[in-house]
């Protein structure tokens, strides 16, 4: 099953269990986060990827340049364990992950939380891959992904949702990173973007794929 088919039904089940004024907000606040054209300003295909240089959930540093010294790279970020969109996600990419590396490509993913909680997030979901912790978004700024997340949605966040960013990022900054996937060749290239600011809505592993078949 594709990612956009799980998320599809995870979709219906949310619209029966959460309260319409929950929804109406989620709705309304990504709608005007889309039409800021936030995305547009994200990196795009031909620019160079940032090096960078961040602790997985095991606490060891992890540095672009020695991961493409083996191959292309996969990187993925996503906003949070918290996020039921970026759980489905990062399942779907460990599914297919075998076959990544079976085309010589490593897969990266990043999020702002503290590198406990990425810990956790990768036990829970059994992630082989490095889960890396971008405490202060630093390396996703870097990338142009970077948003403050709206005033009337973080006590909803907080209060009736559970999504307590400032513990599970370790800042009151309330900001977070547009979820993306980029495909990074050995010469650090983007040869494949997937921006988008509803956060609804991912890149296909299946489409990931296609792409690192596209190299051999």
């Amino acid at each position: 099953m594709r990612l956009s088919k799980d998320i599809a039904a995870f979709e219906a089940e949310k619209q029966r269990t959460h309260d319409r004024d929950v929804l109406d907000m989620i709705d309304t606040t990504t709608a005007d986060l889309v039409a800021t054209g936030i995305a547009a300003q994200a990196l795009a295909v031909g620019d160079q990827s940032p090096a960078f240089e961040l602790p997985d959930q095991l606490g060891n540093m992890v540095r672009s340049t020695d991961v493409m010294v083996h191959g292309p790279v996969v990187l993925n970020f996503y906003r949070g364990e918290w996020c039921p969109y970026c759980n489905l996600e990062l399942r779907a990419h460990q599914a297919k992950l075998d076959r990544m590396e079976r085309l010589g490509a490593s897969f990266l993913a990043i999020s702002p939380m503290l590198p406990d909680n990425s810990m956790a997030l990768a036990e829970k979901h059994q992630l082989a891959y490095p889960v890396l912790s971008d405490v202060g978004n630093e390396v996703a700024a870097a990338f142009g992904l970077v948003f403050t997340v709206d005033s009337r949605i973080q006590a909803m966040y907080l209060q009736r949702l559970g999504n307590d960013l400032p513990t599970l990022n370790g800042d009151d900054s309330f900001t977070l990173p547009l979820p993306a996937t980029y495909v990074i060749d050995q010469d650090g290239v983007i040869i494949y973007a997937y921006v988008n600011a509803d956060y609804r809505l991912r890149a296909d592993p299946e489409d990931v794929l296609e792409v690192l078949e596209d190299l051999i």
